[in-house]
Formats: structure tokens, C-alpha cells, sequence
């Protein structure tokens, strides 16, 4: 067995024992960029990507595939033009284990790629390796935080202590991170230790963020899974009722009382002993903790798989739709592309009534849009809204819509964006679903702004403020408040542009499960607010920020601007490392700025 490592310090090894190693950094390099770029790469393209300055670039990539071939002790491995990445079963290479199921191999992966290696001659490499860092180390997050939650969910606490305490090694300033090993913790009986991981998430919050902890934190050591905060009355009756009136009551806006009344839910149907009706009332209870309480991901993703379990034996096929559907749902927020795919694959395999394929394909068309993959994105999204419209669930319709509209709208398709958001808006006034309306109507109010109404932009702005705030959604007034700064700088009005960029910034901060790509978003346009002001003091972290959030969240595009606002910061790198990343976004108004001149900097 060969065992090539790219994780940590890169070596290569025969049946466990270290071999030679091929000679060269930019043997490693030409070799993690072969197996990772996701496209086979011509010898022309690895010749300007890492050998520019060799007399003989394409020679010195024949020498390069020749020493890897040697050190490997593979013939027929990395030939061909494109080169291809061919290994046989008994060639085992850590990054590709990444994605696959087994739990020992995910805790035996550590260290980041390449590990101490730097190709500074090739600077567009150099880009891309950064973001391949952030991206697997993030992918390995996402598995270890899944298998953490599903083994929690399965009642193996003493288990997930370990994959949450990697998970939050990975990453320790997530509190979503820290909150999975204290409700381990704590499901395992030790208090003690949950306690103290409490308040280790708290000093490094404050010390490295500034920030306090959530109460979700505190729940975590304290409220198992699913209990109640009153006692039940008894019997399966109870359980339907409570069941039912907490859905109403979710619906209607009443989330603390919904929340109450399923949980007292969850508790009579376990009482009872009824696998279907404990299923639902867990899969309906993971989900409201998901949309209608911010800040209680964690909980709702330990009862959703707990709902799939109980689905599972029960061999109740739409709830374990509904709950895979729900986890898709915060992976998708959370940025964890990977782990959302498998949970909506998984959804939309168990899938039967249009109802359910539209609910579906409107989160995959979500994750696709993050992603930057726009041409899947508006496949799932359109299927979504035929889906819904033939069901007449006009709410589904509305919602796949909206993200239709945001997708043309940062394409800069602006009739085809109006066309889907006015529709979207519609629908939501019709059915008075005032809960959602703050969302397309910021992203309509910024179509009104860019056409030069800015009388119209200005009170659609308002009033989705407002009523962001009434609800108390952080992505809702993020985006509202992103769009008041784009409003005052239409205006001329820059501080009160910068006032609101930073309101936003602070607001869709303000819980630990935020969606994620809203937050992307914010900090592109603070960026290219503080560079239009020539501001290089208050840009350049906002950059790193951005580029290293896009990179964990694989948000492709957002990677992308994240170099184009290095090229205007002045870096004379940059412009071609945007050019290599965003070779696959299908973006025109990307594309265009990809292929103008650099920026010339700012003035010092």
C-alpha cells in the first residue's frame, strides 16, 4: 500500500514505512494542485501556474510529472495532457479520506495541506493553496461536527466527545463548535467538564472576538435533548395536540409558545411509545428551533437526526424527508457545502409529492447560488417553482423566487432579477407572510436603487428595516441595513453610508448560527465602501476576513472578489490569482472584471 500525505508535513509512504520523497517543493505543489483542482490541468496551464520563470517551463513540468513518477514508484501515474491523476485502490492519499464515511480515518486527519511548504515565485499558486487550506480544513470541521451531532443524536455522548473536541480545535472561535462538546459533555454526565468548556468558549470569544457568549451555551449543559419545561399531561391525544398547536403557533409567529408546546409534544409521543408520532414531533420541533429561534442550530440538528432515527424505525418516509430537508437547511447557512449536499441528496432521494421536491430543490438551488454555481442553481431553483406552483404552495413559490431574483440580481440581470421579485413579493403580501417579507424586498429595493429610483429604494429600504427589527432576524436586518449604507452612498453621504455598513456588520453577527453568505456579502461591500474612500487602514483586514470566510464557506465567488479587492488594494499578484480561482464561476458582471486591466492603488 502507498500512502501519499498531503496533510501536515508532505511525505510519502510503503506500507507504512517513509520512502524518498520527491525532490523539490514544487514536486508537492504540482502534485496537491493535480489532485485537487477539481479539472484536469493541461501542461501549458501547470507550466504558467508554477514554472513561469524557467527558462524551459513546459520541460520543467516533464522533469517535475518524470520525479513524482520516480518517488512514487508509478509508471503509468500523472501522464497524458491534460494530466490526469489516475491512482489504483492501492494508492491511499489523505485528502481524498476527507470525504469519506469512515469515523477512525476522520480523526486520524491533521494538520493543514502542505504544511509549511511556499512556492513564493508563484504567487497565483500561493492564492490558491490559501484557499485550499481554508477549504479542507473546513471540510474536516463540517464532518467531525456532523458526526458529532449524529452520534449524539444516537445516544453515544461519550463518543462524540472526542469529534467535538476536534471540531473545536479546528476552529475554537465557533461557539456552534463549543456548544456540540458541552451538550456531549453534559449527555455523558460530566458536568464538571461541561462547566469549564463554558467557560473556555467564553475567554476566547471576548479575548479574540469581543464578544459574550449566547444562552444556547449555558442550555446546552443543562436541557437534554427534547425535554420539557412543563409536565405532561399523558396520552397520545395530548401529544397530537400539542403537536399540532405548536405548529400553529409557529406559523403565526408565536415561536416561544410554539416551541413550548413542542416540546411538551415530544415528550407525551415518547411517553406513549409511538415511533411514528415521536418522529414527527422531533422533526417538527428541529425545525422550528432551526428557522424560528436564532441561535438554537445545534439543538435542532441533534433532534432532526434523533427524527431520522425514529423515522428510520418507524418507516416514516416524509418525516425523515422533512428532517434530512431541515439539516440540509443549516448546513447550507453554516456554509458546510459538503455535509448540505449529502443531507439534500439523501431528502430529495426520499422525496415523492411536489410539496417535498419543491421544498428540496429550493435549499439544493440555495446552496448551488452560494456556492457560485449559478447554472445548478437556477436548474434546482426553476424545478422548485414549477413544483410549488403545480401544489399551490404559494409560500414555497415566493421563497425559491427570492433566490432566484438575488441570483440574477449579482449577475446583473436586472430584468430578469425585477421580473422574479416582483413576483416573489406578490406572493408574499398575499399570503401576509410579513415574517419574510424584509428579505425580497431589500433585494427589490436595491433594483429600484441601481435604475436610479432612489425615492422608491429609500422607503423599500425603510420600511424592510423596520420590520426586520419587529421580527428580530439578523439576516434580515443585515441586509437591510447593507442596503440603507448602498442608499446614503447613492446619496453622497459616506459616513452615514459607513455608520450603517457597520451596523449591518454588527447585526448579522449577532448569533452564532448566522447565514453565512450574508455575512460574505456585507464585508465585499464594507471592502469596496472603504476602497472607494481610499481607505488601505480599514480594507486590508476587511479583505483577509472576507478571503479567508469564502474560502472555509466554499463561496467561490466571494473568494474571487476577495482578490479583486486585493488587485485595487495595489497587489500586483492578485488580479491573476482571481483570473485561476474564478476560471469556473459563470458570473457576466465577474467576468467583466475579470478581464479589465488591474486597479491601480490606492493612494498612500
Amino acid at each position: 500500500m502507498l500512502t501519499i500525505r498531503l496533510l501536515g508535513s508532505p511525505a510519502i509512504e510503503r506500507d507504512g514505512a517513509p520512502i524518498r520523497s520527491p525532490r523539490g517543493r514544487k514536486a508537492w505543489a504540482l502534485l496537491t494542485y493535480v489532485l485537487l483542482a477539481g479539472r484536469q490541468p493541461s501542461r501549458r496551464q501547470l507550466a504558467e501556474l508554477l514554472f513561469d520563470e524557467a527558462e524551459d517551463p513546459l520541460g520543467a513540468v516533464r522533469w517535475t510529472l518524470a520525479e513524482l513518477r520516480r518517488a512514487l514508484g508509478l509508471k503509468e501515474a500523472l501522464g497524458g495532457d491534460p494530466v490526469h491523476s489516475a491512482f489504483g485502490a492501492d494508492v491511499d492519499i489523505d485528502v481524498r479520506r476527507v470525504e469519506q464515511s469512515d469515523r477512525c480515518a476522520l480523526l486520524a486527519l491533521d494538520g493543514e495541506l502542505l504544511d509549511g511548504v511556499t512556492v513564493s515565485s508563484s504567487p497565483a499558486f500561493e492564492s490558491w493553496l490559501l484557499v485550499e487550506r481554508h477549504r479542507l480544513s473546513a471540510t474536516i470541521e463540517a464532518r467531525l461536527h456532523q458526526t458529532a451531532v449524529t452520534l449524539l443524536a444516537n445516544g453515544r455522548a461519550d463518543e462524540a466527545i472526542a469529534f467535538a473536541a476536534r471540531a473545536v480545535g479546528r476552529n475554537p472561535l465557533d461557539e456552534g463548535n463549543h456548544e456540540l462538546l458541552v451538550r456531549s459533555l453534559a449527555m455523558a454526565g460530566d458536568q464538571d467538564a461541561a462547566q469549564r468548556q463554558i467557560a473556555i468558549c467564553e475567554d476566547v470569544l471576548r479575548r479574540d472576538l469581543g464578544i459574550g457568549i449566547s444562552p444556547a451555551l449555558h442550555d446546552a449543559a443543562t436541557v437534554r435533548t427534547g425535554s420539557a419545561m412543563m409536565l405532561p399531561s399523558g396520552g397520545r391525544a395530548a401529544a397530537t395536540s400539542q403537536l399540532d398547536a405548536g405548529r400553529a403557533a409557529i406559523i403565526a409567529g408565536a415561536a416561544d409558545a410554539g416551541i413550548q408546546c413542542l416540546r411538551r409534544a415530544v415528550v407525551e409521543a415518547a411517553r406513549c411509545h409511538d415511533l411514528a408520532l415521536h418522529g414527527r414531533a422531533l422533526a417538527a420541533l428541529g425545525g422550528a428551533l432551526v428557522h424560528a429561534v436564532r441561535g438554537r442550530d445545534e439543538e435542532g440538528a441533534v433532534i432532526l437526526h434523533e427524527a431520522i432515527g425514529l423515522a428510520a424505525d418507524a418507516g416514516d418516509r416524509a418525516t425523515a424527508a422533512t428532517a434530512y430537508r431541515e439539516l440540509g437547511f443549516v448546513e447550507v447557512q453554516a456554509g458546510r457545502r459538503g455535509t448540505a449536499d449529502t443531507a439534500l441528496t439523501k431528502a430529495h432521494a426520499l422525496a415523492e409529492t411536489d410539496t417535498e421536491f419543491a421544498a428540496v430543490l429550493a435549499i439544493r438551488g440555495m446552496n448551488a447560488s452560494d456556492n457560485g454555481d449559478y447554472p445548478a442553481a437556477f436548474a434546482f431553483l426553476d424545478e422548485s417553482v414549477q413544483r410549488a406552483v403545480r401544489c399551490a404552495d404559494h409560500r414555497q413559490e415566493a421563497w425559491s423566487l427570492s433566490i432566484i431574483g438575488r441570483a440574477h440580481l449579482l449577475r446583473g440581470e436586472h430584468s430578469q432579477a425585477t421580473a422574479a421579485l416582483t413576483r416573489s413579493l406578490d406572493l408574499v403580501h398575499e399570503q401576509r407572510w410579513m415574517a419574510f417579507l424584509p428579505w425580497p424586498q431589500t433585494l427589490r429595493a436595491e433594483l429600484d436603487l441601481r435604475a436610479g429610483r432612489v425615492d422608491t429604494a429609500a422607503d423599500e429600504f425603510e420600511r424592510a428595516w423596520v420590520l426586520a427589527c419587529q421580527i428580530g432576524d439578523p439576516c434580515w436586518e443585515g441586509m437591510a441595513a447593507r442596503g440603507l449604507a448602498l442608499l446614503h452612498t447613492e446619496r453622497g453621504d459616506h459616513v452615514a453610508a459607513t455608520g450603517w455598513l457597520g451596523e449591518a456588520a454588527a447585526r448579522c453577527n449577532r448569533v452564532t448560527d448566522r447565514y453565512q453568505w450574508v455575512h460574505a456579502h456585507v464585508l465585499d461591500t464594507m471592502i469596496a465602501a472603504a476602497l472607494d474612500r481610499d481607505d488601505r487602514q480599514a480594507a486590508t483586514p476587511l479583505i483577509a476576513s472576507l478571503g479567508a470566510l469564502a474560502a472555509r464557506c466554499d463561496m467561490r465567488e466571494l473568494v474571487v472578489r476577495a482578490e479583486l479587492h486585493r488587485s485595487r488594494l495595489g497587489d500586483p499578484t492578485a488580479l491573476a490569482s482571481a483570473r485561476l480561482l474564478g476560471a469556473d464561476v459563470d458570473n457576466p458582471v465577474l467576468a467583466g472584471m475579470l478581464a479589465g486591466p488591474p486597479h491601480p492603488a490606492p493612494h498612500r
